[in-house]
C-alpha cells in the first residue's frame, strides 16, 4: 500500500486535507466519497517525506505519560482534539514522539478517529493505549481514559526504574571484575610466564591452566571476540524465538536468591495494573483479557489468559482457570473472585497491583542486600584464583630449596 496526499471539501464547502494509505488513487477516491467528501486533488506522497520509525529509538514511558496527561487536560478544558495535537507537536521535545504526533494529527485531519490514528503507530502506542482510547471515545469519556492511561504509564515507569536501579550495582561490579580479569590475564600473567620458563620441573596444573588461558587470549583475541559475539547473538535470538521465550520466562521464575520471586511479583503487578485500567475504562472483558496477556511480559501468564478467555466465553469466571496456574497465588485468585462477585473487579485488581508494587520495592532492596556480599565473594574468588595460580610455582621452588 502507498500513502496519498489529498485535498477535498465537504458538502458545506469546508476544505479538508490529509493522508491516507491505499492501493491506488481510485481506492483513495472511494474512501473519501464514503466519508462524504468531494475530491479536489490526490497525489502520491514523496517517499523521502515518509515517516519511518521502525529503526529509531523507542519513546520513553515518561515522555508518553506526560504527553497523555497534557492531552487529557486540554480536552477536558474544551479544546478540540485537532488543536490539542497541534499544541503537543509544538511543545514535545522527544523527536520520535513529535514526528509520530505529526502523523497522528494528519490522520485525524483526514477524518480518522483518534484511536485509529494511534493504532497506525504500534511501536509508540501499544494495544493497551489504543484500546483504552477507543473505549473512551465510545463512552464519551476520552479525557478520563487519557488520565487512566497516564497513571498506568507512570506506574509502569516507576516499576521499571526500581528494577533498573537494583541492577546498577551488579552490572558495575561485573563490568569492573571482568576488566580486572582481562587485565591480569593479558598483561600480568605473561610477565610471570616468562619467569616460569626458567624454572626446572613441571608447573602446577592450576598455573598451566592460567598461563594457557593467557596465551590463548593474547594470541587469538580476535577468536575470543568472535565467540563472545556469537554467544551473545545466539542468546538474544533464542530468547526472542517462539520456542526460546517460553523457556526463558519459566527459567526466570525459578532463579534462586529471591530473584525468581521478584520476577513473579513484577509480572503480577504489571498484569493486575493493566487489567484494572482496561476494565475501569470500559474495554470489553474479552479484549481486556487478551491485551493483558500480551502486555504481561511473561509467557506463562500470557498462556494462562487463553484459558481465562475460554472460561469467560463458556460463561465461567476469570478466577477459576487461574487456580491451576502456579504464578497466581491464592490471595490473588480469591481477590479476583470477590471482585467478580461484587462487581468491583477493577477495584480489586487495583488493590492487587498496589500490594505487589510495594512487594517489588521491598524485594528489590532485599536482593540488593544479598547481591552485595555475593558479588564481593565472586570478585575476590576470581582475583584470588589468578594470584594463587601465579604463586604456586614460587611455593614449589621454596619447598625444593628447603
Amino acid at each position: 500500500m502507498e500513502t496519498y496526499v489529498f485535498k477535498a471539501m465537504d458538502l458545506t464547502g469546508a476544505p479538508a486535507r490529509g493522508e491516507v494509505e491505499a492501493d491506488s488513487k481510485q481506492a483513495v477516491t472511494q474512501q473519501l466519497k464514503e466519508r462524504g467528501l468531494i475530491v479536489l486533488d490526490i497525489d502520491a506522497k514523496s517517499k523521502s517525506k515518509d515517516l519511518n520509525i521502525d529503526f529509531l529509538q523507542r519513546v520513553k514511558l515518561r515522555d508518553l505519560a506526560i504527553m497523555t496527561r497534557q492531552l487529557s487536560t486540554m480536552i477536558s478544558s474544551g479544546m478540540t482534539i485537532l488543536r490539542a495535537l497541534n499544541v503537543l507537536e509544538a511543545q514535545t521535545q522527544a523527536k520520535l514522539l513529535r514526528e509520530t504526533l505529526v502523523a497522528v494529527r494528519k490522520d485525524v485531519e483526514a477524518g480518522l478517529p483518534l484511536s485509529d490514528a494511534l493504532a497506525r503507530h504500534p511501536k509508540v502506542f501499544g494495544p493497551l493505549f489504543v484500546s483504552m482510547i477507543r473505549a473512551g471515545e465510545t463512552g464519551g469519556l476520552l479525557e478520563e481514559s487519557l488520565l487512566r492511561i497516564a497513571d498506568q504509564l507512570e506506574k509502569e515507569d516507576a516499576l521499571r526504574r526500581q528494577v533498573r536501579a537494583a541492577m546498577v550495582y551488579p552490572a558495575v561490579v561485573v563490568t569492573f571484575a571482568s576488566a580486572v580479569m582481562l587485565a591480569l590475564v593479558a598483561f600480568i600473567v605473561p610477565v610471570f610466564a616468562k619467569i616460569f620458563e626458567e624454572f626446572d620441573g613441571e608447573l602446577p596444573a592450576l598455573t598451566k591452566l592460567t598461563v594457557g588461558a593467557s596465551d590463548f587470549l593474547t594470541g587469538r583475541w580476535y577468536l575470543c571476540l568472535a565467540v563472545f559475539a556469537a554467544l551473545v547473538w545466539s542468546f538474544f535470538a533464542w530468547k526472542k524465538s517462539s520456542w526460546g521465550r517460553p523457556q526463558w520466562d519459566r527459567f526466570k521464575l525459578r532463579v534462586p536468591l529471591k530473584i525468581g520471586d521478584t520476577v513473579q511479583k513484577i509480572a503480577l503487578a504489571r498484569w493486575s495494573r493493566t487489567f484494572s485500567a482496561l476494565v475501569s475504562s470500559g474495554v470489553p472483558i474479552l479484549s481486556a483479557i487478551e491485551i493483558t496477556g500480551q502486555t504481561a511480559g511473561n509467557d506463562v501468564i500470557e498462556k494462562s489468559m487463553a484459558d481465562v478467555t475460554e472460561s469467560v466465553k463458556r460463561g465461567g469466571t476469570i478466577a477459576a482457570p487461574l487456580k491451576d496456574v502456579p504464578v497466581f497465588p491464592a490471595m490473588v485468585v480469591d481477590m479476583i473472585a470477590v471482585g467478580e462477585e461484587t462487581g468491583a473487579l477493577d477495584t480489586m485488581l487495583g488493590k492487587v497491583a498496589d500490594f505487589y508494587e510495594a512487594e517489588v520495592e521491598a524485594a528489590v532492596k532485599a536482593i540488593t542486600s544479598i547481591l552485595e556480599p555475593a558479588m564481593i565473594i565472586v570478585v575476590g574468588g576470581m582475583v584470588g584464583f589468578i594470584v594463587i595460580s601465579m604463586y604456586l610455582p614460587m611455593f614449589k621452588v621454596y619447598d625444593e630449596i628447603k
